[in-house]
Parts: C-alpha cells; structure tokens; sequence
C-alpha cells in the first residue's frame, strides 16, 4: 500500500513515498474506500490534493513560484508525468496559473471565476434553471430561519435601509435589481455564518439574469417588496417560523413568475 505524502514533503527536503503493511481490522470495521490501495491512476490526484491544500492554507503563497516538477517529483517520491497531471488538473480548475520562462504559480480562486461558466450554462439549460430555483427553496427559508434567531439592530435597520430604496426606487421608475439582490446577501449576513455568506453570494451571482428578467415584469417589483416586507417582520418579532415560511412563498411567487415569462423568453407567445 502507497503511503499517503505527508505535507512536510511537499516544502522540505527529498522524501519518497514509501510502503508499508495496513494495520488489520476485521473486515466489516474497515472501509475499503479509505484502506484500500492507492491505484497508480490517482497518485496524480493525491499529488493536487496536496498542493492544493498547501494553497489554501497559505504555505504556498500567491506570486511566489512552486517548486520546479523535478523538484516536486523528487520529493513525493513519483514520476515528473504524475507531478505534471496534478499541476494540469489544478490548471483546469483555476487554481494554478503557467507563465512562460517564471514558473507555476498558484492563483487566487475567485467568485467571478466559478460562478461565471455556470451562469453560462444557466442561460441556455432551462432544467438547471428549476433545478436553481429548487436550491433556493431549500436553502433561503433555512436562512430566514436562523436569521430570525440571530438577527441583531444593526442588520434590522440595514434590511429597512434596503425596504427604503427598493421603495423610492419603484416609485420613481428606477430598477430595484441592486436593492433585491443586497436585501438577500443582508439576510444571509444576519445568520453570523460565513459559510452561508458565501453561498448565498454565489446564488446571487447566478440569479443576475433571471432577477433582471422578472423584475421588468408588471406588478413584480410591488410584490417582491411586499415578500420582503412579511420575512422583516417575522424577524422584528424573532419569529423562526414565520421567517421560513414568508421567505418560501416569496420564492414560489418568483418561480411562479419566471415560468409565467417562459414563452415569452423563448420568442412565443403567453
């Protein structure tokens, strides 16, 4: 069985993977998913993984060169071919970036570079549009939820600084697709979970289009205001359950919008 490489190996000296008996457990206590032999077809798999890892934690920093493949290679012990793969595969992904005649250098993975080939893809692929819109039946009344229990002043009176602009943009004639867009990410913010910060600022990013094409349609504006205004008050009074099911009905009556706009969108007629 291949060793796994640990991580010193990867930024000290030469240390070659090596082998080494398994520890035997009974059969039906072991998960042959984790104890079993590493094929040789992943070994430039396991070789990103570890890379990747030393990224993400800052050892390897962006604008400073990895180390060369024949370095790498020496040091995990494996072939330059594999080391060549895994720099590739994080390549595809965005992670690392080659530049002629400087090296390979590890590249800050942003939102705009994940989200934009999906909104792409969200463009054309009306099925991943339902199946978005289901993610956000599942995902924001959650949100609602916990924000209701953890909402603080500040974020109540930004969600009515918000209210307040979608209000006299409407009433002016203005778009409110900026002000739709802050109210959710505002929410999100309101539940003191990053994670769910970030995931909620990629599902703004997807949801660009589809806001811009409903929120032209007549009365929606009125009636995104007026979800807006019922998910506030259920968390002024610190009402979970209230939140969870003022934000479910607003996402229906925006699902139920975009497919009213199908035919439409598609050049038809309604």
């Amino acid at each position: 069985m291949v060793e796994p490489v640990r991580r010193s190996s990867l930024t000290s000296g030469p240390h070659p993977v090596k082998r080494r008996a398994a520890r035997r457990k009974p059969l039906e206590a072991r998960d042959t998913r984790l104890t079993g032999p590493i094929k040789k077809t992943r070994i430039a798999e396991e070789i990103a993984d570890r890379i990747r890892t030393l990224i993400l934690d800052g050892t390897f920093e962006a604008g400073r060169p990895l180390p060369s493949e024949r370095l790498l290679a020496e040091r995990l012990g494996v072939s330059r071919g594999s080391v060549r793969d895994a720099f590739r595969s994080l390549e595809i992904i965005g992670l690392l970036e080659t530049r002629h005649g400087q090296g390979t250098f590890p590249h800050e993975l942003s939102l705009d570079r994940l989200v934009m080939p999906l909104t792409a893809v969200l463009t054309y692929r009306r099925d991943l549009q339902d199946e978005l819109m289901d993610v956000r039946r599942m995902f924001e009344p959650a949100v609602a939820r916990a924000a209701a229990a953890r909402v603080s002043d500040d974020d109540l009176a930004d969600l009515e600084r918000i209210l307040g602009a979608q209000r006299h943009k409407l009433n002016s004639g203005h778009s409110t697709l900026g002000e739709d867009t802050t109210f959710h990410a505002i929410l999100a913010r309101a539940t003191k979970n990053r994670i769910v910060v970030h995931i909620m600022e990629t599902i703004n990013a997807l949801l660009v289009d589809s806001r811009r094409l409903t929120l032209r349609q007549k009365g929606r504006p009125e009636r995104s205001i007026r979800g807006h205004e019922a998910v506030v008050a259920a968390l002024r009074r610190r009402d979970a359950d209230a939140a969870e099911r003022a934000m479910h009905a607003h996402i229906n009556q925006i699902a139920e919008l975009l497919h009213a706009h199908e035919p439409l969108r598609r050049g038809g007629k309604s």
